[in-house]
């Protein structure tokens, strides 16, 4: 794939880029090397001091930086916005909280140390830390693993998304003028290819990567391989449940919210819709009702509520499982077919009466296609959310309190939200089960992720 710019809206390639050449590459390698020698030194304080100037300069920058975003991978530019101030929050929470999640853990005596011994465990980083980092999140996906990893002592290298390149270049830029050493943060404009080579490279510790389940598959295992901690997020279908005790209007409106972020592209929307018989066809008419009214459009107009999904390969992958899906059985109830002109625009779509053969049941569909359930009873709507080799995050809409631990305690993910969509916040950890990765980011997971965790016993 091409490093370039190429407008989702239009399809205009902008701006195209040269891979960096071997020689180029293993500059930056040592450069990210030898600074890690030195970064590794520095104070809690001083690291604070330098995100929390990036902090400051996202948000000066915000109109400039969301534009970048909109014209590279197609969000609304109010959501655009949104994901630059998120990355300003981000930067000053780890500031003011990731020297306390990496304090020095004292332990109970053993029955065999004497009364005088001092037994700790101390957080130390590892080295440089390579991210493969995709382009729905552009921003916030980059600094959710950077800030952590950078206030731990680590340095990091991104591979970025090759349809975002120049906000990969900006992040670098804002960390560089923030005050973070030359090398302690490169953006690589890699090709695919290439990142094999950097995994193995005895510089590089550690490596993370959010993205699809193929691409977190070759990731784990290279560096498994290579017997290197790794982090991965990957895709999700998650479930979002609805019985009788809510009000379905609100309800049906967060389902539309949830669905169609980001263009109906990330890994935590909501996909599944598991609803409860009973109230099964007002919901679903609810729903269609307002997947609808979305107004969809340029992404840079402020009334836009849908934008175009990133690429072509995206839209055409899309429209297939619909199409295919619909073939098997299922019903489509709205949109359902490309929109036409330029750009790779996708209308919200419904799709219900889902059959166990179709590519709806058990693929992840990145675009705002909305797919629908019917559950009996609570057993069965618990069992069509766990039927799915994805598990990263869900929520259930009830206000009856033993419902509402059953869906806590029984939904198989990493997160589970009740009567609130799922979302990515500092303050939480966020992760996946099964097919859809392992470790944990955010809180104090983020800074601990990669780390040598150090017993110390001093007698």
């Amino acid at each position: 794939m091409a490093i370039a710019t190429i407008n989702p809206a239009t399809g205009e390639t902008v701006r195209e880029f040269d891979a960096l050449t071997d020689a180029q590459l293993e500059e930056k390698l040592q450069r990210s090397w030898e600074t890690f020698l030195t970064y590794r030194d520095t104070t809690f304080s001083e690291r604070a001091a330098w995100l929390r100037r990036a902090a400051d300069i996202f948000d000066e920058d915000n109109e400039r930086l969301a534009q970048l975003a909109t014209l590279e991978m197609g969000k609304t530019l109010v959501a655009a916005r949104s994901e630059v101030s998120k990355c300003a929050y981000g930067c000053r929470w780890y500031a003011d909280h990731a020297a306390e999640a990496l304090a020095d853990v004292e332990w109970p005596h053993p029955s065999n140390a004497p009364e005088h011994a001092k037994i700790l465990t101390r957080y130390q980083p590892l080295g440089p830390v390579l991210a493969v980092m995709p382009w729905n999140f552009p921003y916030w996906q980059v600094l959710r693993f950077a800030a952590p990893a950078l206030m731990t002592g680590n340095t990091g290298l991104l591979k970025h998304a090759s349809n975002v390149p120049q906000v990969a270049m900006a992040i670098e830029d804002v960390l560089t003028r923030a005050g973070f050493p030359a090398g302690a943060f490169q953006t690589l404009l890699v090709s695919s290819s290439q990142i094999e080579g950097i995994i193995d490279d005895d510089r590089v510790r550690a490596v993370t990567l959010t993205g699809s389940e193929p691409a977190g598959r070759e990731v784990g295992a290279r560096a498994g391989q290579n017997v290197k901690t790794s982090v991965l997020e990957l895709g999700g279908s998650d479930p979002f449940i609805v019985m009788p005790s809510v009000d379905l209007d609100a309800t049906a409106a967060a389902a539309v919210s949830s669905r169609t972020l980001n263009n109906g592209q990330s890994c935590i929307n909501a996909k599944r819709f598991i609803v409860h018989e009973q109230i099964a066809d007002e919901f679903q008419r609810l729903l269609v009702e307002k997947m609808d009214a979305l107004v969809v459009g340029d992404p840079m107009d402020e009334n836009t509520e849908l934008g175009p999904m990133s690429g072509p390969q995206g839209l055409e992958e899309l429209d297939q499982q619909v199409q295919d899906s619909v073939a098997r059985g299922a019903t489509l109830l709205t949109g359902g077919k490309p929109l036409g002109g330029p750009g790779n625009y996708y209308p919200a779509t419904v799709l219900a009466d889902i059959p166990k053969d179709a590519p709806a049941y058990y693929e992840e569909l990145f675009g705002p296609v909305a797919l629908v359930f019917r559950a009996r009873d609570i057993d069965d709507a618990i069992a069509i959310a766990n039927d799915s080799s994805f598990g990263l995050g869900g929520s259930a809409w009830t206000e009856d309190e033993d419902e509402k631990m059953r869906f806590a305690n029984e939904v198989e993910s990493g997160m589970v939200y009740i009567n609130k969509i799922t979302e990515s916040t500092p303050e939480v950890p966020f992760g996946g089960a099964k097919n859809s990765g392992y470790g944990r980011e955010l809180a104090t997971f983020g800074p601990q992720s990669f780390v040598n965790a150090k017993t110390i016993w001093i007698q």
